[in-house]
């Protein structure tokens, strides 16, 4: 380390030093150097240490000027301003880190010409800059912003700044006004740009002027300044004395044994109110509420209302929210692992965790699974929530008929409480949770309201971010939840509620989706549920093949649980009695165990019959078949129906008819038949109500094969409605129908030609081995579903047919 003092006759020079026209150059980051300024500067950049040692072992002269953005470690030429200030290096010292101190004074101004050497260092040519002189006629005007300069500086130092008292005797001995703008400058600690701009400024008076201008607008900022520190003062000595003041409260209550536990649960709600990190809106009201309980006697009814109010609000989550898990592999993963097939919403999910984790944030995330009993939808939900990392609240909506009930009652009536929104995120513990509204279809609306109506605000995501319950008074966001819903069927769903809501199918298994979910989730989880393990009981395929067929007719799996959990315990009941053994289970014992099959084929018919003819049906439960049955007796022309048809099953009856009579030359039918003789249309089953327009080409081609007197082939199915001109429209349903035909063993199934396009979302193991037929009219379909084609005039009416 060495330091390298200035000699006496160095210390006494004057700003008259002869000054070369060629000095190393050494640019600095962020200060601006002034003529007659003692300035410190740290070094620690290669280039500017060997400028420095370059002038030392010269005359000690350097020239600094400021770069134009202190980020660039190596400066460029282009990259540092023209005008700086010639020094003289009067102290330098070497820092342990291998830095260089230097103690430098400003000589006078001078503007870079040439940049001669670029190397290891700068080393420029300059041309010094000299002060123009105050003419006479300006001497008034220099001595009043003279004056006014230093009245600012004066000012600003009473205003905080940093401006020592010796700086401000110095200033008001100066009398060049523009060393005084030079010391005031470099004293007011401005931005880089600003101070070069006053040191690029030759005429004194405007460079005066200028000064006057920064620091006019100093003074403004300091006094706003000043200001705020005086407001969050104040508050700060406001909360101080009002806590001083409370605890000394506290202390006489105390000591004159009035402190009871009031005061306590008033200090209690104050603090958790301020956990609760409220919106402002929400913690002045709470704050109002609070106030009034304070004011109230405890034993009053009303006391009781707002204290419970008030219970309510600091409960509610109304800041704290959960992290979103989005890893997709570990999403897919958990999805596999909970659930069989419905690759469709799980393809749904993952594009939803895929786009949160591009970062946007997706309005409107309500989905709505549809779909018969027992498919898996609430549980889905579940899982959902699972791969999110998000609470998961159940609301069931089945038989909600009161509105309150969504929107909470109002604080005037005796015992009310928020809605089941708001008591679902108390019990989340989070504004973010996963919302599973099941049953929707099953709201009811009677004089108390339309809880239907209601749940618009919830689900609608243009408003649910200020949902408003009747009984908090404020606003909640809602916004941030994620609302999934639930239904058996969509058409009972307000039209206006089912608009807002993105509807995914989710339709029944089939037989080989069954045994997969049976042996991958069922037959588990009711193995640890009854006690025992795989070494006490075997189950083959064949024995879950006909539990499905023979035991459970149904498009979930409930069932099938309930009949699987039916042989456990008969074989715990066998363990339990001492008999140890492997159970294995075969279709012959099967009914030792679950008892008589409670389920056979409808379509046990071995040979085609006049006038049967076998539809499919769709149920809420899932597919049916239905068998129609059509015969023709004397009479006048009527038409009987029976079965307990809905209307429009009528009225596809009557189509089908009207379309009979219309072709009855085609059919070799003769004009007056129809008024000669009586239809009978009857379906079984007829305690269970039956509708809808999909049963109208089944309904026409029993009628025609009663009225031709030929058969319908026994091993075919069929669904469509049937137009007055035969033509053949499209139907729902489609997956549910085929399921049914294939558990009834029916190989061929008339279709509409316009529902091909829905073969894409049916799995491909359904439609093996089925035979399809896609009808476009009527007679494509009577062309596959009769015998034969070739009618014969006939007059007679037509007894009792006999299978062909």
């Amino acid at each position: 380390m060495a330091i390298h003092p200035l000699s006496d006759q160095e210390s006494s020079a004057t700003y008259e030093v002869d000054i070369p026209d060629l000095l190393p150059l050494l640019p600095v980051r962020d200060i601006v150097v002034f003529p007659h300024m003692l300035v410190p500067l740290f070094v620690g950049r290669e280039m500017s240490m060997r400028a420095i040692e370059h002038a030392l072992s010269a005359n000690r002269l350097m020239f600094i000027a400021a770069q134009r953005s202190r980020d660039l470690e190596d400066p460029k030429p282009n990259d540092i301003h023209t005008v700086g200030t010639c020094v003289t290096i009067m102290r330098m010292l070497r820092l342990p880190d291998e830095r260089i101190k230097i103690l430098v004074q400003g000589l006078t101004k001078a503007k870079i010409t040439k940049y001669v050497q670029e190397g290891s260092f700068y080393q420029v040519k300059i041309t010094k800059l000299i002060d123009s002189k105050v003419t006479g006629s300006h001497a008034i005007e220099v001595e009043a912003v003279m004056r006014t300069v230093k009245e600012q500086l004066e000012q600003i130092a009473s205003l905080g700044k940093a401006i020592t008292p010796d700086v401000i005797a110095m200033i008001e001995g100066i009398e060049d006004p523009g060393r005084l703008a030079d010391m005031a400058t470099a004293n007011l600690g401005l931005k880089v740009q600003e101070t070069q701009e006053v040191l690029e400024t030759i005429n004194p008076l405007a460079r005066l002027k200028r000064v006057s201008e920064l620091l006019r607008k100093e003074i403004k900022l300091l006094s706003m300044q000043q200001k705020i520190h005086a407001d969050a003062k104040g508050e700060i000595d406001k909360t101080q004395r009002e806590y001083f003041l409370r605890e000394q409260l506290k202390a006489i209550q105390k000591e004159l044994g009035e402190l009871d536990e009031r005061a306590g649960e008033i200090y209690e709600f104050r603090e958790r109110i301020k956990a609760a990190a409220m919106p402002e809106h929400v913690l002045k009201e709470t704050e109002k509420q609070l106030k009034r309980l304070e004011k109230m006697h405890p034993d009053t009814a009303e006391a009781t209302t707002v204290r419970t109010y008030l219970e309510w609000m600091v409960d509610i989550p109304w800041s704290t929210s959960t992290k979103d898990r989005l890893n997709l592999k570990v999403a897919a993963a958990i999805l596999n692992n909970d659930h069989y097939d419905l690759e469709k919403v799980k393809e749904r999910i993952l594009e939803y965790l895929a786009v949160r984790k591009l970062g946007a944030k997706m309005k409107g995330q309500i989905l709505c699974f549809v779909g018969p009993p027992g498919v898996g939808k609430t549980s889905l939900g579940k899982s959902i929530a699972r791969v999110l990392g998000r609470e998961f609240v159940r609301i069931s909506l089945g038989g909600v008929r009161d509105e309150a009930e969504i929107r909470g009652h109002r604080r005037t009536y005796v015992g009310a409480l928020p809605g089941r929104i708001i008591q679902g995120l108390k019990q989340a513990k989070s504004n973010n949770p996963l919302f599973m509204l099941d049953e929707i279809d099953k709201l009811g609306a009677d004089f108390r309201g339309d809880p239907s109506a209601a749940l618009l605000e919830v689900l609608d995501p243009e408003q649910n971010h200020s949902f408003s319950d009747h009984y908090l008074g404020v606003s909640f966001d809602l916004s941030n939840v994620m609302f999934i819903t639930t239904a058996n069927l969509v058409d009972p769903i307000l039209p206006a509620l089912r608009d807002r809501m993105e509807t995914i199918e989710i339709a029944g298994y089939s037989q080989e989706e069954k045994i997969g979910i049976a042996k991958r989730f069922l037959i588990p989880r009711q193995l640890e549920e009854h006690g025992i393990t795989k070494k006490h009981i075997k189950i083959s395929d064949a024995v879950l093949r006909n539990i499905i067929a023979h035991y459970t007719r149904e498009a979930g799996v409930r069932n099938l649980e309930r009949s699987l959990a039916a042989l456990m315990r008969k074989v715990a009941k066998h363990l339990a009695s001492g008999r140890r053994k492997l159970h294995s289970i075969t279709p012959n014992v099967l009914h030792n165990y679950l008892g008589v099959p409670r389920f056979t084929l409808e379509s046990d018919q071995k040979k085609g019959e006049v006038g049967v003819a076998t539809g499919l049906a769709w149920t809420e439960a899932g597919g049916e078949i239905l068998q129609v049955e059509a015969t023709v007796m004397k009479g006048k022309g009527a038409l009987t129906l029976t079965g307990q048809l809905g209307d429009v099953m009528k009225e596809s009856a009557q189509a089908a008819l009207s379309y009979i009579r219309s072709r009855g030359s085609h059919f070799a039918l003769e004009e007056n038949v129809f008024s000669e003789i009586d239809i009978h249309l009857h379906v079984p089953a007829g305690a269970i109500p039956k509708d809808g327009p999909s049963a109208g080409i089944t309904l026409a081609s029993a009628l025609t094969s009663a009225l031709t007197n030929i058969p319908v082939r026994h091993n075919i199915a069929m669904t469509g409605e049937v137009t007055l001109r035969g033509r053949v429209l499209p139907v729902g349903g489609l997956k549910e129908k085929l399921l049914a035909a294939r558990r009834e063993k029916l190989s061929r199934v008339i279709l509409p030609k316009r529902n091909r396009k829905d073969f894409d979302d049916i799995p491909k193991h359904l439609l093996r081995g089925m035979h399809f037929v896609f009808a476009e009219t009527m007679d494509d379909v009577l062309r596959a579903s009769l015998r034969s084609m070739n009618f014969k005039p006939t007059t007679r009416v037509r007894g009792p047919r006999k299978p062909l």
